[in-house]
């Protein structure tokens, strides 16, 4: 089958300006494309520029840190990193922070999941009332619940353990799990639970076989933020701690001396700590991306 070719004036300045136009659409895309890859670039360097230089100090003792400034190390040493490593109360500190989130992320989530299924599924004279208050627990700073909880793990032997940091991180994490997991819950609809009846299920065996897989991208979602809190606080982690439990963001403020600040350290302690973070974010990523589309994250 052979091309037709236009003859006449007006089809011929017709199919050049279609070509011309052609030629503007794909200048326009390339343009575009060429200002995504331009601004997508600029963003990562301006997000990674200060772990960068995070990880570029803990590589520098602290004479260079303070007497040069290299984009690299100039004399590259591993000093501080084995500092840590050798250091008992440097170590343990991850070990304590490691030890009350894990045990706060479990907790929460045992507490959130039947929590939050009773909130999508039932209704009940105060629900609406009962969930805003867990909500408000989230509104308030950490430090209105620092003297009630300081009295009364101190009066109950509490003080000072994994079990008393991870207790008190439950009044934000809960509310938090439970307002996520709702979200989650109330888009399976409820025929599920119907079926599952007729079937001859349990409620628990429901629950366990069919309801949580249905919400699992939920729960990574909730698990991700848990930990993220957790892991960060320090008011109440340093305060209800004091040599046993105490967590690594509290041994990191303690890094100044009569000599100064030991600059190295601390940096190698920095990138230690974002190391838990980046491997919770890269099993959880997948059910990260679908709570964004789908839960109330």
């Amino acid at each position: 089958m052979t091309r037709s070719v236009p003859t006449t004036p007006d089809s011929v300045r017709q199919q050049a300006a279609e070509a011309a136009a052609k030629r503007r659409k794909l200048a326009r895309s390339a343009t575009v494309r060429w200002r995504r890859r331009t601004l997508l670039g600029l963003y990562l360097v301006f997000v990674l520029l200060p772990i960068y230089w995070l990880l570029n100090l803990s590589l520098q003792s602290n004479s260079e840190i303070l007497g040069t400034f290299s984009f690299w190390p100039q004399n590259l040493t591993l000093a501080n990193y084995i500092g840590i490593f050798t250091d008992a109360n440097w170590y343990m500190g991850y070990v304590n922070s490691l030890a009350y989130v894990l045990m706060n992320m479990l907790i929460s989530i045992l507490v959130a999941l039947p929590a939050a299924y009773a909130f999508s599924r039932f209704k009940f004279i105060g629900d609406k009332h009962l969930f805003f208050w867990l909500l408000t627990n989230l509104m308030a700073p950490p430090a209105v619940f620092l003297l009630p909880y300081f009295q009364l793990y101190y009066s109950v032997g509490l003080f000072d353990t994994h079990v008393a940091v991870a207790l008190a991180h439950c009044l934000f994490n809960i509310p938090l799990a439970v307002w996520i997991l709702e979200g989650f819950m109330s888009s399976v609809p409820k025929e599920v639970d119907e079926t599952a009846y007729i079937d001859g299920y349990s409620f628990p065996a429901f629950f366990v076989k069919i309801f949580i897989p249905m919400i699992r991208s939920g729960i990574g979602v909730t698990l991700f933020f848990l930990f993220m809190f957790s892991w960060v606080e320090l008011l109440l982690s340093r305060t209800l701690t004091a040599t046993n439990a105490q967590p690594i963001a509290s041994i990191m403020t303690r890094t100044s001396t009569a000599s100064g600040i030991d600059w190295g350290t601390l940096a190698a302690a920095g990138v230690l700590t974002i190391i838990p973070g980046v491997i919770v974010v890269y099993f959880v990523r997948n059910h990260i991306a679908k709570g964004f589309a789908l839960g109330r994250t």
